[in-house]
C-alpha cells in the first residue's frame, strides 16, 4: 500500500469494528485507571480475551489498588486469576509490582516508559498500553495483530514486534498512535487472522499488499 493511505485505511478498519465486540483491556480501561490497564494487561498475554476479562474483575474486586494486592497471598492471587495463562509466574509478578508501585512510585502507576519497563513482567507492548489507554498519552503498541497486519498491508517491512514499533515510531503520523491498537487488534481478531484471513470481504483489500497470505477466505 501507499504510504499516503494509512489514513484511509485506518478509517475503514475503524468504520469496520462497529460490528465487534472491543479486546478486553479496552473494556477494562474505560475504568480510566491505569493501574486497572496495568493489571489487565500482564495478565493479558498469551490468554483469551474472555478468560483475560473474567480474570481481571475477580482480581481487581479483591485488589482495587497496589495495597491490596500486595495483601493477598500469591496462592490466593492465583485462584483468582486462573485459567489465564502462566497464572503462577503472573501471580508472582503482579505481587512484585504492586510492592514496587508502594515503595518506589507511592502507589501510582508511572506515567513513563522506561519506568514501567523496570516492572518485573512489564515488556512494550504493556508499557505502551498502559500509557495509551491509562494515561492518554502517545505511544505505539505493538502485538501480534499489529505486527502482522502492518506487514501484510506493506505499509513497514519489519521481521520482529520491536522494529515494527520503531517504524510505525518514524513513518505512523501520531495523531493515530493512541487508537491503531485498538484498530488493529479488533480487526485482527475477526477480520485479518494469521492463517486464513477474510479478505473476500475486507474493507480494505484494495489498499492491501496481502504479503505473506497464502490462503484466505
Amino acid at each position: 500500500m501507499r504510504d499516503r493511505d494509512i489514513s484511509r485505511v485506518l478509517a475503514l478498519i475503524e468504520r469496520a469494528n462497529r460490528a465487534f465486540v472491543v479486546p478486553a483491556v479496552t473494556k477494562v480501561a474505560a475504568r480510566r485507571d491505569p493501574y486497572a490497564v496495568l493489571v489487565s494487561t500482564v495478565l493479558s498475554l498469551r490468554t483469551k480475551d474472555d478468560v483475560t476479562l473474567a480474570a481481571s474483575g475477580r482480581l481487581l474486586t479483591r485488589a482495587p489498588d497496589p495495597a491490596a494486592l500486595l495483601r493477598l497471598p500469591a496462592a490466593r492471587i492465583q485462584k483468582l486469576i486462573f485459567p489465564v495463562g502462566f497464572y503462577r509466574v503472573k501471580a508472582r509478578h503482579l505481587r512484585r509490582i504492586a510492592r514496587l508501585l508502594l515503595e518506589r512510585h507511592g502507589g501510582r502507576v508511572p506515567a513513563d516508559l522506561d519506568t514501567l519497563l523496570e516492572l518485573p513482567g512489564v515488556g512494550r507492548k504493556t508499557a505502551n498500553l498502559v500509557l495509551v489507554l491509562g494515561f492518554g498519552l502517545p505511544g505505539v503498541c505493538v502485538d501480534t495483530h499489529v505486527h502482522r497486519i502492518s506487514n501484510r498491508l506493506g505499509y513497514v517491512r519489519t521481521r520482529q514486534p520491536l522494529e515494527t514499533e520503531m517504524a510505525l515510531r518514524r513513518k505512523l503520523p501520531r495523531r493515530h498512535w493512541l487508537t491503531v491498537n485498538d484498530l488493529l487488534v479488533t480487526f485482527g481478531q475477526n477480520v485479518c487472522g494469521p492463517l486464513s484471513p477474510r479478505c473476500s470481504t475486507c474493507p480494505v483489500a484494495r489498499y492491501c499488499a496481502r504479503v505473506g497470505v497464502r490462503r484466505s477466505r
